[in-house]
């Protein structure tokens, strides 16, 4: 497909997933729900079909100009197709379940069959713009971020529904003030998150630290799989991550909004330290060592904006000097993990397929 084609299926998707970020934010923000009816379940679902109907209508074009069978499906956007009528589907089941079985307001919202339907199926309509970009070969190592941007858009909303679903155990929830006041005790308050809304402010130090830990993988995850097969143009991250922190805005109504800006700015500081190692599928000691600083440079400014905003540094120097050692650590696995052998350039290649 052209990168206009590209872009204009990203950009649809956009709509698609505001309009699930819409819905998270008025379960998490709004009296309870009592119907399947809503504003945002229509601008959620019309951000479906105006998607679905432009993945259709490009297959269609390959239909009327003489292509047969799968050779009229675009490549990269089988999966898309595929999921269109999968996510009707789970869709029209995701109604009868409320209408029968009433409407989630608590962390079983994460865990009802038909919203894991809808979020595996909505991954796959959303990251069409990857596989495309992903197997083009017109598309170099070393792509310009204009070139980049549907894939780039794609890959970060879908991370959004990773973070969403998993919001349960996500850093970007807790307010400053939260964080200071985890990592000054060294005992678990009890302290429960309530549901996919904003924390309490009581909450040990324990639930912090396995929070940042998961919402680490999350974040740096994609971006470590992006440079297995490109050296990301400046901005990338940056970009990234800015599209990345909108769903845990949208569900605590950005009152924890220093917290997310944090991460913005530890995109910028990522895409530094691309400039500077060039890591890639060729460089694994460039790639491991990316992994490992961007991952300790992400959760110092994580903990340095919460002590900055939140009252001042938290009392148990063990924990705000060594979180950001774990995370490096852990950065410095995923990175070992996505790349364990250098890959040549030519085993490059046949990553694309």
């Amino acid at each position: 497909m052209s990168p206009r084609t590209d872009l204009v299926t990203a950009l649809l998707g956009i709509w698609f997933g505001a309009g699930l970020m819409i819905d998270a934010w008025a379960h998490s923000n709004l009296a309870e729900l009592e119907t399947f009816f809503t504003p945002w379940h229509a601008v959620f679902y019309s951000g479906f079909a105006v998607v679905s109907g432009w993945i259709i209508w490009q297959v269609w074009r390959n239909v009327r100009a003489g292509r047969q069978g799968l050779a009229a499906v675009p490549t990269g956007y089988l999966g898309g197709l595929m999921a269109i009528p999968a996510f009707a589907a789970f869709g029209l089941a995701d109604m009868m379940w409320h209408t029968i079985l009433g409407i989630e307001t608590s962390i079983d919202i994460f865990f009802s069959p038909s919203h894991l339907g809808l979020v595996v199926t909505m991954m796959l309509i959303i990251t069409t713009p990857l596989r495309s970009a992903w197997n083009a070969p017109h598309v170099d190592a070393r792509p310009r971020l204009g070139r980049l941007l549907p894939a780039l858009l794609g890959l970060a909303f879908a991370t959004t529904l990773v973070s969403l679903f998993l919001s349960y155990g996500d850093a970007l929830h807790y307010r400053p003030q939260a964080i200071v006041q985890a990592f000054s005790m060294a005992q678990d308050s009890g302290a429960a998150p309530q549901g996919s809304g904003p924390r309490p402010v009581a909450v040990g130090a324990d639930r912090v630290a396995v929070a940042m830990v998961v919402t680490n993988v999350i974040m740096l995850s994609p971006v470590l799989l992006l440079l297995r097969r490109w050296l990301l143009p400046f901005g990338s991250v940056t970009l990234m991550y800015a599209v990345m922190v909108l769903m845990p805005g949208a569900q605590t109504a950005f009152r924890n909004l220093p917290i997310l800006l944090s991460f913005v700015v530890a995109g910028f500081v990522s895409d530094l330290l691309i400039r500077r190692l060039r890591p890639s599928g060729e460089r694994r000691a460039a790639y491991w060592a990316f992994a490992g600083l961007s991952a300790s440079a992400t959760w110092s400014l994580y903990i340095g904006v919460a002590s900055a905003t939140g009252g001042g540094l938290p009392t148990v120097p063990e924990l705000w000097t060594g979180a950001p050692v774990v995370a490096g650590l852990i950065g410095l696995a995923l990175g070992a993990l996505f790349l364990p052998n250098a890959v040549t350039a030519q085993r490059g290649r046949g990553d694309r397929t």
